[in-house]
């Protein structure tokens, strides 16, 4: 049995115990200096979105008001930008990271491809997401509850690959006895989405943001039918229905819906565990490990000053959903939920690549 639940439970406690606010630091000064934001997935995907929508705040309030670019640095399914950072950044704060669950994945499973380790990284920012499932409307169901109604009938899906974090979709949709198949090799989510719009998947997923900006439209449209989203965790470490899709069934829901019974067994637990360290830990801001305090206290005060910011507050909803971005302890706490999972969830997910789709990693 996955002793996953405490680890959660006493986790979150310490997110809401957390003190979230550095005191304000005077040494750091970027004045007339570019920063690089790298993001390591091509333009369009929920973590370009993530990106992009934080960087002209961070330019705003880090000081000296430096230009802050994101750069999109794909391959891989964000190992080659990942392993780009790790052999060349400095520790002088003109370079950033934003890692994804689908960076943290590969790091986890043992990925030979993998050249990074996070823990020659410093956490800056840590920020939680959901996702949503959704299908084509020309597959004539209206929500989760008809599922089972496909029957065999086989469903395309576009994947990254099977260690990035799509590994939570794609075992969930083993778990919820669909016929999918995905075609790997998408360089990132927006391009699954692409290929779901062009017709060629029938089935796709996006993390919030890239749903809320890129696919809520052709739900209102009448192309796309929202099925579940993956889901929360309350304050107990417990699946909950996310706050920011309140009206959609959670995965967890789902499952149940289809076979009419709660979810267990080691290949839900396993799922469970992934699904932890990739969505309510989702992505990661990061620097190096020797990057002096008052740089990283300058950039964990820039973001707790933009929180503040009443167009951050404005706009964050419709372009983030209702997570939040912290730093500090906060962020540290949810660094540990993103690259801890246990061994026996890492050791049959292993098992079930090798056995579904030859993918073989070192144990």
């Amino acid at each position: 049995m996955i002793d996953r639940r405490q680890f959660v439970s006493s986790s979150i406690a310490g997110l809401t115990a957390a003190a979230l606010g550095p005191g304000r630091a005077e040494a750091a000064d970027f004045a007339g200096r570019i920063i690089e934001f790298v993001i390591p997935f091509k333009e369009g995907g929920g973590s370009d979105t993530w990106g992009r929508f934080n960087a002209p705040f961070l330019s705003r309030y880090l000081p000296g008001q430096p230009t802050v670019v994101v750069r999109n640095v794909p391959g891989g399914n964000s190992i080659a930008g990942a392993n780009r950072y790790a052999a060349r950044a400095r520790p002088d704060g003109l370079s950033v990271l934003g890692t994804s669950a689908s960076t943290q994945f590969p790091f986890l499973m043992d990925d030979p491809r993998v050249d990074y380790d996070y823990k020659d990284w410093r956490v800056l920012m840590a920020y939680g997401t959901g996702g949503v499932c959704y299908v084509s409307s020309d597959l004539g169901i209206r929500d989760s509850s008809e599922l089972a109604n496909l029957g065999d009938r086989e469903m395309l899906y576009g994947s990254q690959g099977p260690t990035s974090l799509d590994l939570v979709p794609v075992l969930g949709f083993e778990l919820l006895g669909i016929n999918v198949r995905p075609i790997f090799g998408m360089s990132g989510r927006g391009a699954g989405r692409l290929a779901f719009e062009r017709r060629e998947t029938q089935i796709d997923y996006q993390t919030s943001t890239a749903y809320l900006r890129n696919v809520v439209p052709l739900v209102e449209a009448g192309d796309a039918v929202a099925l579940f989203s993956w889901g929360a965790l309350d304050e107990d470490g417990r699946l909950v229905r996310d706050p920011t899709f309140p009206d959609l069934p959670h995965f967890g829901e789902a499952y149940e819906l289809v076979h009419g019974r709660p979810p267990s067994g080691i290949g839900w637990e396993s799922w469970f565990a992934f699904f932890t360290a990739g969505f309510p830990a989702q992505k990661l801001l990061v620097a190096p490990r020797e990057t002096p305090d008052d740089i990283v206290m300058a950039y964990q005060h820039a973001v707790e000053t933009m929180k503040q910011d009443p167009d951050y507050i404005t706009r964050k909803l419709a372009a983030l959903g209702t997570y939040d971005q912290v730093t500090g302890r906060a962020a540290q706490t949810m660094y540990e939920l993103a690259t801890n999972v246990p061994l026996e969830a890492r050791t049959w997910v292993k098992d079930w690549l090798r056995r579904e789709f030859r993918v073989n990693l070192e144990t």
